[in-house]
This record gives structure tokens, sequence and C-alpha cells, in this order.
């Protein structure tokens, strides 16, 4: 005789199959969630003052569609993530470097 459980909400393990019938392995979270954090460009540098003027280190931090790479792409630390958000909006003021992608 089988035992039923304890819990009557208790669910049962869904097993998902593939359209040949094929049961699918869970995923398993190996070294696929391992990241090494980037060393921030400009501490190692020692940078005091991120110039706006100077495009071609700010376009380093702008993708193809002239958006600002995010810190965690990028790999600067906060202080000086702000310190460059400023200065490419300065250049983006002041037509140095564009808003947005050119079509």
């Amino acid at each position: 005789m089988e035992r039923k459980p304890f819990n009557k909400f208790a669910a049962k393990k869904k097993i998902f199959k593939t359209k040949d019938g094929k049961p699918i392995k869970p995923r398993t979270g190996g070294a696929s969630g391992f990241f090494r954090k980037k060393a921030c460009k400009f501490c190692i540098e020692k940078v005091e003052a991120v110039d706006y003027k100077d495009v071609v280190r700010l376009q380093k931090f702008i993708t193809e569609r002239g958006k600002i790479t995010p810190s965690r792409l990028s790999g600067l630390c906060a202080n000086h993530q702000r310190i460059l958000a400023t200065a490419i909006k300065r250049a983006r003021h002041i037509a140095l470097l564009p808003y947005s992608a050119r079509y």
C-alpha cells in the first residue's frame, strides 16, 4: 500500500520532456556562475579626473548605439562610473560625442 504525503498540498516533482518523450535533465549550478570582478581601470592608472575633452578614452565606455556601458560591464568602481557618466554627458552636450547611433 502506497503512503500518502502528510501535506495534501505538496506538489509532485514535474519532469519536463522533449517532443520525443525523453526527460530533460535539470541544470546544476556549476562553474557557470563564477565570475571575477574586474579591476577599475581608472583606479589602476590612478586617474584623479576624467576629462570630458578626452574623446578617445570616453568612447571606450560607450556602446555602438551611444549608450553608457554599465559598471558591471566596464569594470569601473562606483565613484569613477559616476565621474565618467558626467564627463560623457558634458562631451555630448558640446557635441564631441553622439547622443545616439548614426543612421
